[in-house]
C-alpha cells in the first residue's frame, strides 16, 4: 500500500513512501533546476559537428563548480561523468567520450546539479547542424510527448493519466514508448519515490497530492520500443538501431496543477525545433 510522508520529517532515504514537500522544498528544487535549465541553455551555442561530449562534460562540471553546485551523476553508483550523453540510437545513459559529434545527429544531454541539498534534473534534445526531417520529427513527437505528459498532471489524478497522455500521443504518431526506463521522485534524493511509466492507463498508479516532486522524461524511439544495456553497463541503445529522444522536466504537484521547475529561462527548451 502506497503511503504518503511529510519530506520535512522523512529520513533522507528511499524507503518507497512518498515524500510531500512545502512551499520551502519548493522553493529549493527552484534554485536547483534553475542552475540546471541555464547550463542545458549554455550548451546551445556550443553543440556543433566536431565538438566531444567529452568536452561538453567538462564544461557542464566546470559550470557547476563556479555556481557551488555538484553534479549528481559524478561518481553515482560508480560513474564517472557529470552528465549523461545519449547520441542518435542511444536511448539514455550515453556516456561523454572522445569521439566528436557528426553533422546530422542527435544528442540528448541529462544533467541534474545538487544545490544545497536539492537535486535539479532535466534533459533537452540538441541537432547536430542539419539533421533529417525524420530526426527532426522525433524531437517534435518526443516533446510535445512530454508536455501533454505534464498537463495531465493536477491533484485528484494519478499517474498512470501522464503515462497514458505520452503512449496515445506518441503511437498516434507512429513512434514508440520506451517501457525499460522510467520517471522518479526527486528532491533532496536524486532517485526517489514514485516511480512515473510513460505508458499506461488513466486509473492506474498512485494518486497526485499537492507537495509530490517527481521527473516526466519520456524515451520516445523511431522504430520498436525494445532496447539493451551494453557491455558497459549503463548505455541503453534501441535494439533496432532506430533514432531515440527524449526531454525531461522536474515538476511540483500543486493545489491548482503543477509547476514546471526546469524550464528554460532563455526560452530555449526546445533547441532546433520550430514553433
Amino acid at each position: 500500500m502506497v503511503t504518503y510522508q511529510d519530506a520535512a520529517t522523512a529520513p533522507l532515504k528511499n524507503t518507497g513512501q512518498i515524500r510531500l514537500y512545502d512551499e520551502a522544498g519548493f522553493e529549493g528544487m527552484r534554485r536547483a533546476c534553475a542552475l540546471t535549465a541555464r547550463c542545458l541553455d549554455e550548451l546551445v551555442a556550443m553543440i556543433e559537428p566536431g565538438v566531444t561530449t567529452e568536452a561538453l562534460d567538462r564544461f557542464i562540471f566546470e559550470f557547476g563548480m563556479d555556481h557551488d553546485a555538484i553534479p549528481a551523476t559524478l561518481n553515482y553508483r560508480g560513474y564517472t561523468k557529470s552528465s549523461c550523453t545519449s547520441i542518435n540510437h542511444v536511448v539514455c545513459h550515453g556516456i561523454p567520450d572522445r569521439k566528436p559529434l557528426r553533422e546530422g545527429d542527435i544528442v540528448n544531454i541529462d544533467v541534474t546539479y545538487i544545490v544545497d541539498g536539492w537535486h535539479g534534473d532535466s534533459s533537452r534534445m540538441y541537432p547536430v547542424g542539419q539533421i533529417k526531417r525524420a530526426a527532426e520529427r522525433l524531437l517534435e513527437v518526443t516533446h510535445e510527448s512530454l508536455m501533454r505528459g505534464i498537463a495531465a498532471i493536477r491533484p485528484g489524478a494519478r499517474t498512470g493519466a501522464i503515462g497514458a497522455a505520452i503512449q496515445t500521443y506518441a503511437e498516434a504518431e507512429r513512434c514508440s514508448v520506451v517501457r525499460d526506463f522510467c520517471g522518479h521522485g526527486v528532491g533532496l534524493l536524486f532517485h526517489d519515490a514514485p516511480n512515473i511509466l510513460h505508458y499506461g492507463s488513466p486509473n492506474e498508479g498512485v494518486e497526485l497530492k499537492p507537495g509530490m516532486i517527481f521527473t516526466v522524461e519520456p524515451m520516445i524511439n523511431l522504430g520498436r520500443p525494445h532496447v539493451k544495456v551494453l557491455s558497459d553497463g549503463w548505455t541503453a541503445v534501441t535494439r533496432d538501431r532506430s533514432l531515440s529522444a527524449q526531454y525531461e522536466h522536474s515538476i511540483g504537484v500543486t493545489d491548482t496543477g503543477c509547476e514546471i521547475f526546469t524550464l528554460s529561462p532563455a526560452g530555449l527548451d526546445r533547441p532546433g525545433l520550430r514553433d
